[in-house]
C-alpha cells in the first residue's frame, strides 16, 4: 500500500509539474511611429464673462446652479427689491405733481399772466422729476441680473441670503461651444510650430480624440521654465471638452514622416540582472516561454518601438509573465 501511495503521489507531482501556465499574449504587429512631439494640455473656455449686479444689496434668489447652460437674456438672480421700489413710488409721486404744475401754469402761460423766469422753472422740475423716474425704474430693473452672453455657468460665486457689492462677479458663464488647449511649449521647440500646424488631441477622461485648429502663440516666455505658451482652438461640438480636463497633445512638425515598424507594449519589457533587456517570447509549436533579448528605441503612449531582437509575428507575452521560466509551459 506504501508503494502505491508514493507511486500515486509521484503521478500528481509530474502532471502537476506539466500543467501550463495561463497567460495573455499578443502577436508583434507593425505600429506606425514618426517623429510627431507630445505634451500635455489643459481645456480652457474659449470665453469667461464676470456677471455682476451694478448696484449693492442682498441677494433674494438664486436661479441656475454650475454647470447649467444658460442663453442670453435669461435670468440668473434677483436682488431685495424693497428699497428701489419705494424709490420709485417716490419719483413717480414727483412725477405727477410736476406734470399737475405743468398742466396748471401752462394755462396761465397760454394768456400771457405769468412770467417767462417762472414758466422755463416750472419745465425744468417737470424735466428733473423725468430723469430721477427713469433712475428709479433703471434702479428696480438692476435687481434682476440677466445673462449677458450665452453659454455654461462655471462657478457661482454669491449665494441667496448673502450681500452682493457692486462689480463683484456672482457667477462666470463660460463659452465652451468652442475651447481652447493650452500648452507649454520649450523655447527650443516654439520654433518648429506654427499657425497651421497639425495637431492631434486625446482626452482620457472622456475617451475622445479630435484635430487641433488655429494655433494662438503666446510671445513671452516663462521666466523660470523657459516655456511659451500656446492655445489650440478646438470645435466642441456636443459639448463634452470641459475646463480643467488634461489633454495629451501631439504636433506634427514638417518633414515628419510616419513609418511601419515593430511596437509592443512598454509593460512587456523586462530588465535582467545584467542591465540588458527582454521579453518573454512564446515557442508557437512547443507552448514554451523563453526569454528573448531586444533593443528598442522611442516610446509612443504605451507602446515602445523595437529596434532589434523580435520579429514580425513572434507572439508575446502581455500579462502574467511573473510566474514564468526558462521552457515553462504555458497556454493561452
Amino acid at each position: 500500500m506504501a508503494a502505491v501511495l508514493v507511486g500515486s503521489c509521484g503521478q500528481k507531482k509530474e502532471q502537476s509539474e506539466k500543467a501550463p501556465t495561463r497567460v495573455k499574449t499578443q502577436v508583434v504587429s507593425p505600429g506606425l511611429v514618426d517623429n510627431a512631439q507630445t505634451y500635455v494640455g489643459i481645456v480652457e473656455e474659449s470665453e469667461a464673462t464676470a456677471v455682476s449686479f451694478t448696484g449693492m444689496g442682498v441677494v433674494k434668489r438664486m436661479l441656475v446652479n454650475e454647470g447649467q447652460a444658460v442663453s442670453r437674456g435669461q435670468l440668473i438672480a434677483e436682488m431685495d427689491d424693497t428699497q428701489a421700489r419705494n424709490l420709485l413710488t417716490g419719483a413717480e409721486a414727483q412725477m405727477t405733481q410736476a406734470n399737475d404744475a405743468l398742466e396748471r401754469f401752462k394755462m396761465l402761460h397760454d394768456n400771457g399772466s405769468l412770467p417767462e423766469v417762472q414758466w422755463v422753472e416750472i419745465q425744468s422740475k417737470v424735466a428733473q422729476a423725468k430723469s430721477q423716474l427713469e433712475v428709479a425704474k433703471k434702479n428696480l430693473a438692476d435687481c434682476r441680473l440677466t445673462a449677458p452672453v450665452g453659454g455654461i455657468i462655471g462657478k457661482k460665486l454669491v449665494g441667496a441670503g448673502e450681500t452682493a457689492l457692486p462689480s463683484q462677479a456672482v457667477v462666470n458663464i463660460l463659452d465652451i461651444s468652442t475651447v481652447k488647449v493650452k500648452v507649454s511649449v520649450p523655447e527650443a521647440e516654439i520654433g518648429s510650430i506654427h499657425g497651421n500646424t497639425p495637431t492631434s488631441i486625446k482626452v482620457e477622461a472622456i475617451d475622445g480624440s479630435y484635430q487641433g485648429g488655429r494655433i494662438e502663440k503666446g510671445v513671452e516666455a516663462d521666466a523660470l521654465t523657459h516655456t511659451y505658451d500656446i492655445r489650440i482652438n478646438v470645435a466642441n461640438n456636443g459639448r463634452k471638452l470641459l475646463p480643467g480636463m488634461v489633454a495629451s497633445v501631439r504636433f506634427v512638425s514638417e518633414g515628419s514622416q510616419a513609418i511601419s515598424s515593430k511596437m509592443i507594449p512598454v509593460t512587456t519589457v523586462q530588465k535582467k540582472a545584467d542591465g540588458s533587456l527582454f521579453v518573454w517570447t512564446v515557442d508557437q509549436k512547443k507552448k514554451t516561454a523563453h526569454r528573448n533579448t531586444v533593443t528598442i528605441g522611442q516610446t509612443q503612449g504605451n507602446y515602445v518601438l523595437v529596434v532589434d531582437g523580435l520579429n514580425m509575428g513572434d507572439r508575446i507575452v502581455t500579462e502574467g509573465y511573473q510566474k514564468l521560466s526558462e521552457g515553462t509551459k504555458v497556454a493561452y
